[in-house]
This record gives structure tokens, C-alpha cells and sequence, in this order.
């Protein structure tokens, strides 16, 4: 119970934060604030909206099966129209890959917590947190692709940043295939949403304080919440 509490407060933090800054940087067109929500003003304020009562529905428990569901449907649905194209337009390009895995996570999560609020087994929380496990091998295969890159972003105060970089991408992927797979998934979808929760603290708290009016920024930290808050949630409806 405690578990998926914290994965709430967090997932549901990281909604609001990504709410608001869709209204910030709403007047952008490109290039400044939340990356993965394509820039025009009317579509950010509109998904600001979405995400801030998504938010508040989850934190305070009021109507917040029928948020989570909606913002899975909504963040599915920016995903094969916003992204998907630029997906088959450039297979090679990395950056549209990042950005709709990270859509696609939260959606799965959003599925996630909306079938634990229902009573006994749901397939939309087996749906979802399916969908919530392939966005882990994109995360992955990054890491493996792009690791001296990927180096280049863990703190200098680490040692063997090249290693972690690689030893993360194969933990991605060992995360993908215990929570499909159902062994250990309890355990790997834990251990994962610690992973993440030690990215906000030792690597993007730190770049968020050194370029605070980079709007970039501040959503990789947001990211990495959510992440963690979805990866408690998972955990907690895995059956071991």
C-alpha cells in the first residue's frame, strides 16, 4: 500500500509541474519547455489543462480512475499523431524515439493506476503496465546505442560513467522482460522506480539549479518523477 502511495504522490507531482509548464511556455513555438508536447498555444494550454486535473484527480483521489484512464487515452493519442509520423518519417533520428517512449510510459502507467482502482484482476492493468515495460527497451537500446553520449550527461564525481551508461541500458531491458514475464517484477519495477528517483537527485536536480530557466531541463526531472512514481505503481500491482 505504501508503495503505490508513494508511486501516486510522485506520478501525480509530476503532472501537475507538467501541467504548469505547459502554460509557462505555451507562448513558444519551439525549442523552449516541455519537448514532447509539439509547440502551438492553444494545443499546450489544452494539454496543460488535461494535466493538471489529471494531477489533482490522482492526489486527491476524486474521480481519479476516470483522470487516469482519459490521460492514458489523450497521451496515446498525441503519440500516433505527433510522434509516430516523425517515427516513420526518420527511423534514425533518436530524439522523436525518447520523447513518444516517454508518452507512451506515462499512458501506461495512467492504464495502470486506473485498473488497480478497480476491483480484482483488469486487463487495462495488464495493458497498461505491458505498455509500460516495451517504452523500457527504447530507454534501453539508447543507453546501448548512444552510450558515449549518455556518458557525457552522469555527473563528473562518478567514476566509469561509460559503464553505468551501458549497465543502464541492459538494466532497462532486464526491467522489460521480468515485468512482462511476471518473475521478479515486483522487485524490478521497485528497484527501477529507486533507479529513477536517484537520477532526480544526483543528475537533474543539479542541471535544473545551474539552468533554471531552461524549460528542458526541468521536464528531464519531471520525466524521471513521473518515472519513478509509474514504476512504483506497476510494482505494486504485480503479482510477485
Amino acid at each position: 500500500m505504501k508503495l503505490i502511495q508513494a508511486g501516486r504522490y510522485c506520478f501525480a507531482l509530476a503532472l501537475l509541474a507538467f501541467g504548469v509548464q505547459h502554460f509557462v511556455y505555451a507562448r513558444y513555438a519551439t525549442g523552449l519547455g516541455p519537448p514532447w508536447i509539439p509547440g502551438h498555444t492553444v494545443r499546450a494550454c489544452l494539454m496543460g489543462a488535461v494535466l493538471v486535473l489529471a494531477g489533482l484527480a490522482i492526489v486527491t483521489r476524486k474521480k481519479d480512475r476516470c483522470a487516469a484512464i482519459v490521460l492514458g487515452v489523450v497521451l496515446l493519442i498525441f503519440f500516433l499523431f505527433a510522434y509516430l509520423p516523425r517515427l516513420v518519417a526518420n527511423v534514425h533520428d533518436p530524439g522523436p524515439w525518447t520523447s513518444g517512449a516517454e508518452i507512451l510510459a506515462l499512458s501506461g502507467v495512467s492504464w495502470t493506476l486506473a485498473g488497480s482502482l478497480a476491483s480484482g484482476a483488469s486487463l487495462m492493468t495488464r495493458l497498461g503496465r505491458s505498455l509500460f515495460a516495451l517504452t523500457l527497451t527504447v530507454f534501453g537500446i539508447q543507453h546501448l546505442i548512444y552510450g558515449q553520449f549518455v556518458a557525457t550527461l552522469i555527473p563528473s564525481w562518478i567514476p566509469g560513467r561509460l559503464f553505468f551508461a551501458y549497465a543502464v541500458g541492459i538494466a532497462f531491458i532486464a526491467a522489460t522482460l521480468s515485468i512482462l514475464s511476471g518473475i521478479k517484477a515486483r522487485l524490478a519495477a521497485t528497484l527501477l522506480g529507486i533507479m529513477f528517483l536517484t537520477w532526480v537527485f544526483i543528475l537533474h536536480s543539479p542541471r535544473v539549479m545551474a539552468a533554471s530557466t531552461n524549460g528542458n531541463e526541468w521536464t528531464s526531472l519531471l520525466v524521471a518523477l513521473a518515472m519513478s512514481g509509474g514504476s512504483w505503481i506497476v510494482a505494486a500491482t504485480a503479482s510477485n
